[in-house]
């Protein structure tokens, strides 16, 4: 566990290396955290964690119980099914006004990164890359909060383990859909692009009902 330094901000820096943690699953649901042993393990006083956890339990990833202390959440399926609709209402959002600004250099990004997805072996190669194509098809709408609420809500839907999400649905059918939304995109044809997207999601909705009954290999 780093320290804090300095220059850095104590609570802002126990809150993001907890997080990571946390959505890494390295830190999994149902594990206590206990303020003086993370304030030892980063270096502070209690107070700063104690904001720290106080942040992490705004944003659900924990809850703080009377004589227990602080507790990592779990993310069960219905929460992951609700997330997934979520998305749907945000990234299509985000994709409508991104078509307009977006720029060949956009374009030639996406392509690219299909490409090295065509040739990754790996679910959690293209677990990553899914994650990398959606950002940057986003990021022209240039709207900074929403692209954050975006990354949040991607990243619970990762306490579910995206690496199974991306077994479960494989790589040929999503794949095609990217390349897909890609060639909307660059036709400007919003509302087909937005059209596809909202299946492609929906496709990841029973990806979720199989990776539920699947185990990770």
């Amino acid at each position: 566990m780093p320290k804090v330094t300095g220059n850095q901000s104590a609570p802002d820096m126990i809150h993001a290396g907890l997080k990571k943690l946390i959505l890494q699953g390295k830190y999994e649901a149902g594990r206590l955290l206990r303020q003086d042993e993370l304030a030892g393990q980063f270096g502070t006083s209690r107070i700063p964690v104690r904001e720290a956890l106080r942040r992490l339990e705004a944003e659900g990833l924990i809850q703080i119980e009377l004589n227990r202390g602080a507790i990592v959440t779990s993310t069960s399926f219905e929460d992951v099914l609700e997330m997934l609709e979520i998305r749907i209402a945000l990234e299509s959002h985000a994709l409508r006004l991104a078509i307009p600004r977006m720029t060949a250099e956009d374009f030639q990004s996406a392509a690219s990164l299909l490409k090295d997805y065509d040739k990754e072996p790996s679910a959690r190669g293209w677990s990553e890359m899914n994650l990398r194509f959606h950002e940057i098809l986003y990021a022209p709408c240039n709207l900074p909060k929403l692209l954050g609420l975006i990354r949040s809500n991607n990243a619970h839907i990762g306490r579910f383990t995206r690496v199974r999400l991306s077994i479960a649905a494989g790589r040929e059918a999503p794949q095609r859909e990217h390349y897909q939304i890609l060639k909307a995109c660059m036709h400007g044809n919003t509302e087909e692009a937005v059209s596809l997207l909202k299946h492609h999601i929906s496709q990841t909705q029973k990806s979720v009902q199989a990776a539920a009954r699947r185990p990770v290999k």
